[in-house]
């Protein structure tokens, strides 16, 4: 769930010299090669993230975080999470205090944003956290119990619909993309072995017509020689997601674009899919396979599509910076530097973390996609609020 990454450490390079494949993971993906043809890269993106027995996602030891390979905005300073619990503390006031309200986390790893915003919610807010290996969610669990929340989680049984807020942070960004490039035709890219054994990267015919359809429905069209992704399963993650809020909200929060831009022939010609390992970032997706992240930037326009068609309404779309903004951010700082336990140390953390989190050549231009189901009409959610302010704002 990485992806662009402007907020990397201007560190050395780091030593990348005792990484190789996951070796059964990578021995599994040529058999398949070799067993049914070249292997669209969806489908190799899925097994090198999610393969149960070697996926990146799957590993024994968490990704995220200044000592693993990114670090996203909950990892860098507890603030985020504060802050983001005054966005479902508006969301629980504005339904009417609905009780059982919770906060369903998808890509909960392993507690960084829940901890500081449970703590800072009201104790009638439950949490469920959502992720892909049930290890994340036992270790999230202990550390809930260290911090004395572990009464807030709520077990749901499968297909049950909750009112509450859904938040996924930096996960639609992780979700397998074909890959496709324009040669005045449509071509996919797959991935091949070759002689050598290596694997390598060649075109094919679309693997299913829903390629084109994609771009077509959102009125692209590619230059010639231009490369993209498309996340065609991000309708299935975002209907399922939709299927289990009643009255609440969805807050998606990543790096990407409306369409237009996202496709963009001249700033766009190569796509957006990048790989990610040690706090490096790379364009060669075939190396380290299972030990690097795979992202690629997400298409708001889609997202948006998706989630109206799954019964939800679109309530804005901002940027984190405005989004945090909105949510206090300021005058949390304010308060923080004003309490005599601020130590200068933490300040200084807090300041260097929150200019990450507001640049936007950093983490402040990513897009925070907010829907609703239930919500009052003409109402705002208070994350959106200091874009609905501004003169001549707009949901870019």
């Amino acid at each position: 769930m990485t992806g662009f990454r402007p907020e990397l450490r201007r560190d050395p390079p780091a030593d990348l010299s005792d990484l190789a494949d996951e070796p059964g993971l990578a021995a599994r993906i040529r058999e398949e090669i070799r067993a049914t043809g070249p292997m669209p890269f969806a489908r190799f993106m899925e097994l090198a993230l999610y393969d149960a027995e070697g996926g990146y996602y799957r590993s024994e030891e968490a990704r995220p975080g200044r000592g693993g390979d990114f670090i996203t905005a909950p990892e860098l300073h507890p603030i985020f999470g504060e802050l983001l619990a005054r966005a479902v503390d508006d969301a629980w006031v504005t339904l009417g205090r609905p009780e059982p309200f919770i906060v369903v986390e998808h890509g909960a790893g392993e507690g960084a944003l829940a901890v500081p915003m449970l703590r800072a919610l009201p104790p009638a807010i439950g949490y469920h956290p959502v992720e892909v290996d049930e290890r994340r969610t036992a270790v999230l669990r202990e550390r809930l119990a260290e911090a004395g929340l572990a009464e807030r989680l709520v077990d749901l049984p499968p297909r049950s619909k909750v009112d509450g807020v859904v938040v996924a942070n930096e996960v639609l960004d992780a979700l397998p993309v074909h890959r496709v490039r324009q040669r005045g035709t449509l071509r996919e890219l797959a991935v091949e072995v070759g002689a050598d054994g290596r694997l390598t990267e060649i075109e094919i015919d679309p693997t299913t017509p829903a390629l084109a359809a994609r771009l077509s429905d959102e009125g692209i069209e590619l230059a010639d020689g231009q490369t993209a992704e498309i996340a065609l399963g991000l309708d299935t993650w975002i209907g399922d997601v939709a299927a289990a809020l009643g009255r609440g909200l969805l807050i998606l929060i990543d790096y990407g674009a409306q369409a237009a831009e996202l496709y963009d022939p001249i700033r766009r010609r190569d796509g957006t899919l990048q790989a990610y390992v040690r706090h490096t970032i790379s364009d060669d997706s075939y190396r380290f396979v299972g030990r690097q992240d795979l992202t690629a930037h997400v298409d708001v326009t889609a997202v948006q599509r998706a989630a109206e068609t799954a019964g939800l309404t679109t309530l804005g779309v901002t940027t984190q910076a405005e989004a945090l903004m909105a949510l206090g951010v300021e005058d949390r700082l304010r308060e923080i530097q004003a309490d005599p336990s601020t130590t200068m140390e933490a300040y200084t953390l807090l300041r260097a973390s929150l200019l990450r989190l507001l640049d936007p050549a950093a983490m402040g231009r990513f897009r925070v996609m907010v829907f609703g189901r239930g919500w009052p009409a003409g109402g705002s959610p208070k994350l959106l609020r200091y874009r609905l302010a501004r003169p001549g704002s707009d949901s870019d």
